[in-house]
């Protein structure tokens, strides 16, 4: 199987949205049959870690439903939410599941950010409980989409503070930071003890454009980048900008224990099943290599 040449930590991929990647047979026997020993789910995976776990493939995360029911001023909703993921947390533990992942998205993000802040640590307080008892871990991404929390040192700072349980986590993916020019690397030195999984994804830096779009407004006239913007654009591990072995380095050192699951979205990749196939082959040659 697939692993880091730097801490031996198993390599596999997220779970797409394609059509083949939608055949969960189909895919666990792509993956086994090309030495890919993980695979991150989707907000099934209460059905098909079953799965999964047959064929020895190893689940990276589960996608935890109901992720803005966590962050919302309607109590009525936010108990449903937690009963929902409480029940669904259960069932997956039950399978060996033990990595929850989300973004903090919210419910409203017109509402101030301290606000869903305040209303996101009491979910969160009533979330954690539940994972505690199965042994189970969220794993937040600070992907910055509109009104997100917990996506900067500020936020994941703020929350492992707010929430004091060791089950409130890090899935690390080096290329949100590198987007919003915040250094990857002093990043993982400050939270790589609550990093519990990792993304394989990288970020491509343009400064040629960055010069002349910056980084705030997309261009008038040119076009911009699949799976980014006009000075940036996600890449498969090894395009991008990204240190990949002095992070293995820091996660060695600080016992990490767990993976590293390539999030394909790249657009030299995401065209088709072969190109798909094959960016995920090409990221985990290189991970393997590092």
């Amino acid at each position: 199987m697939f692993t880091t040449r730097t801490g031996s930590f198993p390599i596999g991929f997220r779970r797409g949205w394609s059509d083949w990647q939608k055949d969960l047979h189909g895919l666990v026997g792509w993956a086994t049959s090309n030495e890919i020993g993980v695979i991150d789910l989707g907000g099934d995976a209460d059905v098909s870690a079953e799965k999964l776990k047959a064929a020895g493939i190893r689940v990276g995360s589960a996608d935890l439903p109901s992720w803005s029911g966590l962050i919302t001023s309607d109590t009525g909703k936010r108990a449903e939410a937690i009963a929902k993921q409480a029940a669904y947390v259960e069932a997956c533990a039950a399978q060996g599941v033990h990595n929850y992942f989300l973004v903090m998205l919210p419910e409203d993000a017109a509402k101030p950010r301290h606000e869903n802040f305040e209303l996101m640590v009491e979910g969160l307080n009533l979330l954690t409980p539940h994972l505690e008892k199965h042994g189970g871990r969220l794993v937040i991404e600070g992907w910055p989409g509109a009104g997100a929390l917990c996506c900067t040192p500020e936020g994941y700072r703020a929350v492992i503070k707010e929430v004091p349980s060791t089950s409130i986590g890090i899935n690390y993916d080096p290329s949100h930071l590198i987007r919003m020019g915040i250094d990857p690397i002093r990043f993982l030195e400050e939270f790589a003890d609550r990093v519990y999984h990792v993304h394989g994804k990288d970020t491509e830096i343009f400064p040629e454009d960055t010069y002349e779009f910056g980084t705030e407004q997309p261009g008038t006239f040119a076009k911009g980048h699949g799976f980014g913007h006009y000075a940036w654009r996600y890449t498969i591990p090894g395009h991008g900008q990204m240190r990949w072995v002095k992070a293995f380095e820091i996660l060695t050192a600080r016992g990490y224990q767990g993976c590293v699951s390539i999030e394909l979205e790249d657009e030299n990749f995401n065209t088709n099943e072969a190109g798909e196939k094959q960016g995920i082959l090409a990221g985990s040659h290189f991970l393997a290599s590092c």
